[in-house]
């Protein structure tokens, strides 16, 4: 993995083996930043994405191997109260199924591979920081805004 800051942003190339979201959270810790939003496009060999379902608290994941483009990543990462990092990240991927067909997958991104390589923005928030809380009507973690 490689990075360069240009303004405000912080452009990152994850190169083959990398897993996406520790690069991302490796990144965040080497400069500092407290919160962000990023995007990304790339290709992954392994990935683990989530869907959540609210009557059991809790996510079902789904996982798949093999050529899969990376067509759109967004997320966003801020701060618990506990200091630690958080990801909220969604993906969407491609790939070519046993009938010669285009299909797609996608979802809350737990997990992603990079298998060639992965383009990454990340635009840290400059004035201030983005938390992390419960919310006490839907029980899952939101903006502390």
């Amino acid at each position: 993995m490689e990075l360069k800051k240009l303004g405000d942003k912080v452009y990152i190339r994850a190169d083959k083996g990398d897993e996406l979201i520790q690069s991302i959270l490796a990144v965040c810790k080497q400069l500092w930043i407290p919160s962000a939003t990023f995007h990304g496009i790339g290709a992954c060999g392994e990935v683990t994405v989530a869907t959540y379902l609210p009557e059991q608290d809790g996510f079902l994941d789904h996982q798949r191997t093999g050529l899969l483009e990376m067509v759109s990543l967004d997320g966003n990462l801020v701060t618990t109260d506990a200091g630690e990092h958080a990801i909220h990240a969604h993906a969407m991927f491609s790939y070519l199924g046993e009938d010669n067909d285009v299909h797609f997958f996608g979802g809350h991104l737990k997990e992603a591979v990079v298998s060639y390589t992965a383009e990454l923005v990340l635009e840290p928030v400059v004035s201030g920081s983005i938390g992390q809380k419960k919310d006490p009507i839907t029980g899952i973690d939101i903006w502390r805004l």
